[in-house]
């Protein structure tokens, strides 16, 4: 019998590649919330993987960002480059047949010493397959990638491919968590990535990415959980917009928060959610650092 092993497996590669997405479906659980906006994903969560044979503990970093330049994304992007540089194996994940300044910006950031897979993801939506070796020939040259993988996050197409890849690279060694355990992130810092995630849903514009989440209280009683959240915004007329006319959008995403809070935890979730204006919070550093940011 082989040896057990565990260790870190890095997703980095450019905003909407879908590394969230693969995350999930690696792990078979909603980890990461998903947005078809760039910037959806700012702290780095594990999702914790065990086979028989070996635990992963796959983390989803920040997509890397070049178009703000203040102290929020300043601090994604030390998370994102800090977070592949420490991993034992760093999945670049990229769209299947396509290749852009702002991927081989990425790729740049991550060292030459460490051992990086090329994933090709939403291969299902390629048209002809048979560009796709081509297209890795040419990805070769960027980089002496470890090996290169076409997937898709979507349908689950040839994920166990991919970690039987990723293991051969993982050090031997015991498990680092129990084999039950799927995050090291608690059931608080869901509640705020879930509310974080209805913002984009519901207002899909610029708007989100200057939105915070912070949960002023998390009480588990008998017969629920009661929840108080606060939405910072930057600006009064930002707050108006949350909030809708006559308080619709912010219903909008507190029920559709609740929802998915309700099915996540099985049972029943009160959530109470305000909006309040925090005044250039993304460019106040020592308060970045208060919220968790690198």
């Amino acid at each position: 019998m082989s040896a057990f092993r565990c260790g870190t497996v890095a997703l980095a590669g450019r905003p909407n590649t879908g590394k969230s997405s693969l995350l999930n479906r690696l792990v078979g659980q909603k980890l990461a919330i998903v947005s078809a906006k760039a910037q959806t994903t700012r702290h780095a969560v594990k999702g914790i993987l065990t086979t028989g044979d070996c635990q992963y503990l796959f983390v989803d970093l920040p997509g890397y960002q070049t178009r703000h330049a203040d102290a929020l994304n300043r601090a994604l992007n030390r998370t994102a480059s800090e977070g592949a540089r420490d991993a034992d194996v760093t999945l670049f994940v990229i769209e299947a047949l396509r290749f852009g300044p702002a991927d081989r910006a990425v790729l740049a950031r991550i060292p030459d010493s460490r051992t990086v897979i090329a994933v090709l993801n939403k291969v299902d939506l390629v048209k002809r397959q048979l560009e796709l070796l081509p297209f890795i020939e040419r990805l070769q040259q960027e980089r002496s990638f470890a090996a290169s993988v076409p997937v898709s996050a979507r349908t689950g197409r040839n994920l166990p491919e991919l970690l039987r890849v990723v293991r051969g690279f993982l050090p031997e060694g015991p498990p680092a968590y129990p084999a039950e355990q799927l995050t090291d992130r608690d059931e608080r810092f869901f509640a705020a990535e879930i509310l974080r995630e209805k913002l984009f849903r519901v207002l899909g514009q610029e708007l989100p990415y200057r939105c915070e989440v912070v949960i002023d209280s998390f009480k588990q009683e008998p017969r629920l959980r009661r929840i108080e959240a606060t939405i910072w915004v930057e600006r009064d007329s930002q707050k108006a917009i949350v909030i809708g006319a006559a308080g619709a959008n912010l219903k909008r995403i507190s029920s559709a928060a609740r929802r998915d809070l309700e099915a996540l935890y099985g049972g029943a979730v009160y959530l109470g959610t305000w909006v309040k204006v925090k005044r250039d919070w993304t460019r106040d550093a020592r308060l970045l650092r208060h919220l968790g940011y690198a």
